[in-house]
């Protein structure tokens, strides 16, 4: 490679010693002159470059660089006997991140459960962040396994109604109600508090609608264009003074916690009526099924309380029932 023959300016010289260091630092030991010719510069001034890095590093406290491993230092026995370069304090270049195997496993498990929303991953941008977790964990993460949920079929289908704008169709029981076939223009997925919810344009109500996908069963993907796809998707629980046509098939639902304990609710309390009095809050909540809510107060344990309907407050406390048979002698 010729070498430069104009003395190096000021930004060129910076880049240099941007790209000299991890270069370094992965050649472990290199010769002065193959370093030079890697560099397209003369030995000199790459030996020159080489000794001034001995000043350079990370600054110390008040901007100072105080402590020798706050710089970068050199072999000089080899550089000043045998021409070679070899770094010997990289600067914290080494210092990287390394999540435990238990650390990378919960990490792991999160990923591949958001690789399954809707629309998440089209690019492979999780897919991708998922195999350099599994390469940077300190020791081989644990095997963690996500379990597939009932709603999965569901979930594949309206996934792909919502990529190729397509409607899709369903076997829906609403609470108390028999079951109906609907078709839906798919507009938006929502995954809170481990239930799953699609938010869509429903031929038969001719309105958006809000759709527990626990609810739904044997999904079609259809030959129908989603004319409504780009429909607006309300809040996923509306409050009480929600337009009728945001989420008609939400049932009204009341439940009671401690005032201090409310970022345990998250969203259910958006645009929800609430009033609170001694330290405790009563909120009307609009949701898809009530007797959902069962897994709301049993996640908090025990800081929320199902008043209201009857069914879901039956249905919270035969939850919590079971969970106990789980554990008699």
């Amino acid at each position: 490679m010729a070498r430069r023959s104009q003395p190096l300016l000021a930004p060129d010289r910076v880049k240099l010693y941007l790209s000299l260091v991890p270069y370094l630092a992965e050649r472990g030991q290199v010769t002065v002159t193959e370093a030079a010719s890697d560099f397209d510069v003369s030995p000199e001034d790459m030996r020159r470059m080489v000794q001034k890095l001995t000043v350079i590093g990370l600054p110390g406290e008040d901007g100072y660089w105080q402590l020798d491993q706050d710089l970068f230092n050199i072999n000089w026995d080899l550089l000043d006997g045998e021409d070679v370069i070899e770094l010997t304090n990289t600067v914290a270049l080494r210092r990287v991140p390394r999540f435990t195997a238990r650390e990378a496993a919960a990490l792991l498990s999160g990923l591949r459960l958001a690789r399954d929303v809707p629309g998440m991953d089209d690019d492979g941008v999780v897919t991708g962040l998922i195999e350099k977790l599994s390469r940077g964990a300190s020791a081989a993460p644990a095997d963690v396994i996500v379990a597939p949920s009932t709603t999965d079929d569901v979930r594949r289908v309206v996934a792909e109604g919502l990529r190729t704008h397509r409607a899709v169709q369903f076997t829906y029981r609403a609470p108390d109600a028999d079951p109906l076939v609907r078709t839906v223009d798919p507009v938006k997925v929502h995954m809170t508090s481990g239930e799953w919810y699609l938010q869509g344009w429903c031929h038969l109500r001719r309105a958006m609608r809000t759709f527990h996908l626990a609810r739904a069963s044997d999904p079609v993907l259809l030959d129908l264009p989603a004319e409504h796809g780009a429909e607006h998707a309300s809040e996923l629980f509306g409050g009480m003074n929600a337009t009728p046509s945001a989420a008609p098939e939400d049932v009204a639902a009341t439940i009671r916690f401690a005032t201090d304990t409310a970022p345990l609710v998250g969203d259910y309390l958006s645009r929800a009526e609430a009033t609170s009095e001694a330290g405790v809050t009563t909120a009307r909540v609009n949701v898809g099924d009530p007797r959902s809510l069962k897994r709301l107060a049993a996640r908090r344990g025990g800081a929320v309380e199902v008043v209201a309907p009857p069914a879901a407050r039956a249905a919270t406390a035969e939850w919590a029932r079971a969970a106990l048979d789980q554990y008699a002698t």
